[in-house]
């Protein structure tokens, strides 16, 4: 199994002009979409339900304090990902990759892993409830 690091490399080389936002919601949507069409996960590191949306913590400490995501973030994790891993993961940086960042957002909030986590939490509350992979897997499995 990948690293979160791998998956968010192979992204920003594929991706131009990340936010550290968008980043973190198309790594969202691989890890979800690998668990619909491929049946497991990308890797093993949890989304957590945060104010803005889905967040890894993992991945969130490499770029914290940066808005701006360069080309050569994460030069040091290639990964070698199978072709059904390279599939999902072009699939999902072909639909969502052209939307920017609030969208990705906003889209995260209308869903029901990052609501059904979030539960009662007032809008903007602070939270660190994992998102289930299973509960992903159920919501996504079904669109």
């Amino acid at each position: 199994m990948h690293s979160v690091l791998n998956v968010a490399r192979y992204v920003v080389e594929h991706c131009p002009d990340l936010t550290a936002m968008k980043l973190e919601k198309l790594v969202y949507y691989c890890q979800s979409w690998a668990l619909v069409w491929d049946g497991k996960p990308l890797f093993k590191e949890d989304f957590e339900a945060w104010a803005n949306g889905p967040v890894c913590p993992a991945l969130y400490k490499t770029h914290i304090h940066q808005f701006s995501i360069s080309n050569d973030f994460l030069k040091d994790y290639q990964g070698d990902f199978d072709e059904d891993e390279l599939e999902t993961m072009n699939a999902v940086i072909k639909f969502y990759g052209n939307k920017n960042a609030i969208y990705l957002s906003e889209l995260t909030h209308k869903e029901r892993p990052w609501k059904e986590t979030r539960g009662d939490l007032p809008l903007g509350s602070r939270s660190n409830k994992v998102i289930p992979e299973l509960l992903m897997q159920d919501y996504y499995g079904g669109l």
